[in-house]
């Protein structure tokens, strides 16, 4: 997806609203196990017991507005029916939608949002601009889930700090994301390739990639800030530390640092030598993922873990889609090759003027459940937050069977970001690095530009800053 963010990052990811395609709301049956104390009743006006640990009300209604992308939404609605076990005859209206900030925007303002909200994609609404509308979520993962355990236990380390804000959680990353450079194990091994660790290494490959008639990289319109965030995790795995907070802090002349240079110039070398497929600007993102997955026109695709599912029925048979550590400037870079960008992506909120915020916080809490979450690692092939949800064959999934291995390498060098959908600067950065990769803009206009965007926002007394440290 921070991602740190791990950070709320998706997404400056976008996640490809085709993969599942755009159906009607639907309505399900849920529930919470029947209240029985004598509790104060919450603002959804059901009383608290340790079964129904909100006090959602019995027979209500639960609206949740879902980012149809990689994922799809159907996710939800099937932790819906782990929740309609509980038998208190509360529904739910799962709504798919594919520009959230278009779709909810226009309710925040009126007080009326849905009670649950997967806040991503590329048009997901920036968190400083509703962020006095959020229900805290500490009560969520500090109570039971549906087998009896606290739900904070059941997790892994760090999930819960990308969405934390001045000590308040916030929100709720859903999806355990690993960030990669992706590419097909079989073709690799059929053509004796190494994947590379540096960029010079990435140039070479690239190389003996023209010679089979193929290019290095592919992209597509709406997705052309991947590279930007394999640039981001790049220059800090070589910079260190003070490369991503210098970003997430927006100091004056952060993209100008000799990492993020190091890391621009080195794609600009590639973009330069034909080495990225023509045309990517005006190809549709899926489309472009096609030629890699399907194709086979590109070696390489930096992405999140949900590439697999998103593109499972544009796939090569025998592709053993795997993923690497992002590419390093040099071989004594700060932090290792094995180092990886990593964090809690499909950022959940519960508004808090929601008609019903109890039962926003149920739903949450049944998707936490080892049954929601285990259904979603095995349909689409990506963790959830949830620990002990994937078996060791991954499902049959190579690319699952290598994020584990990613993740074991790496050890605690993990790391990822926030500011970039903290501030929502994804829709301005795409123009950007469109124009970069078509081969339009040098690296000074590249790094003058990205700077163009961080100073507006810093600069706007208007937009609540997060220090980060």
């Amino acid at each position: 997806m921070n991602d740190h963010k791990p950070t709320l990052q998706r997404r400056d990811f976008l996640r490809g609203a085709l993969a599942f395609g755009i159906g009607a709301p639907l309505a399900v049956t849920l529930a919470s196990c029947a209240a029985g104390s004598s509790a104060p009743a919450t603002q959804a006006g059901g009383a608290k017991s340790a079964s129904n640990p909100f006090g959602v009300k019995e027979k209500s209604t639960v609206a949740a507005t879902i980012f149809n992308g990689g994922y799809g939404y159907d996710y939800v609605t099937f932790a819906a029916t782990v929740m309609a076990k509980q038998k208190l005859g509360v529904t739910a209206k799962v709504s798919p939608a594919t520009n959230i900030a278009q779709t909810l925007q226009p309710k925040f303002v009126a007080g009326n949002p849905p009670d649950l909200v997967d806040n991503s994609g590329a048009n997901a609404i920036g968190v400083s601009t509703i962020r006095s509308q959020l229900a805290e979520l500490s009560d969520v993962i500090n109570s039971n889930n549906y087998e009896g355990k606290k739900i904070a236990d059941t997790l892994y380390g760090g999930v819960t700090k990308p969405g934390t804000l001045d000590g308040k959680l916030l929100i709720l990353n859903y999806v355990l994301t690993v960030y990669a450079v992706w590419y097909s194990a079989s073709l690799f091994e059929a053509n004796g390739w190494t994947v590379p660790k540096t960029w010079a290494e990435a140039y070479d490959l690239g190389l003996e990639a023209k010679k089979k008639g193929k290019y290095l990289f592919v992209w597509g319109k709406e997705a052309a800030t991947y590279y930007q965030t394999l640039a981001i995790a790049s220059a800090i795995k070589e910079g260190g530390d003070e490369v991503r907070l210098a970003l997430e802090n927006l100091e004056p002349k952060c993209w100008s640092k000799p990492a993020i240079q190091g890391v621009f110039n080195g794609m600009k070398k590639i973009i330069d030598a034909g080495m990225f497929k023509p045309g990517g600007a005006g190809t549709q993102f899926t489309a472009a993922q096609a030629q890699w997955s399907n194709d086979e026109a590109g070696l390489l695709y930096p992405s999140g873990s949900w590439i697999e599912n998103e593109m499972i029925k544009q796939t090569k048979s025998g592709f053993k889609m795997t993923g690497a550590p992002e590419m390093t400037v040099t071989s004594n870079s700060a932090l290792p090759y094995e180092a990886m960008h990593s964090t809690a992506g499909e950022p959940f909120i519960v508004p808090s003027k929601g008609a019903n915020v109890a039962g926003g916080k149920e739903l949450l809490r049944a998707m936490l459940s080892n049954e929601a979450a285990t259904n979603f690692a095995k349909t689409r092939l990506t963790p959830t937050i949830v620990k002990g949800t994937v078996p060791a064959d991954g499902f049959g999934s190579t690319a699952l069977v290598s994020q584990s291995t990613l993740l074991e390498k790496a050890g605690d060098n993990v790391f990822s970001w926030n500011f970039v959908d903290l501030y929502g600067m994804n829709q301005d950065q795409l123009v950007v690095w469109n124009t970069f990769l078509s081969g339009k803009s040098s690296v000074a206009q590249l790094t003058s530009g990205l700077q163009q965007i961080t100073d507006k926002v810093a600069n706007d007394s208007s937009v609540t800053k997060v220090k980060v440290s």
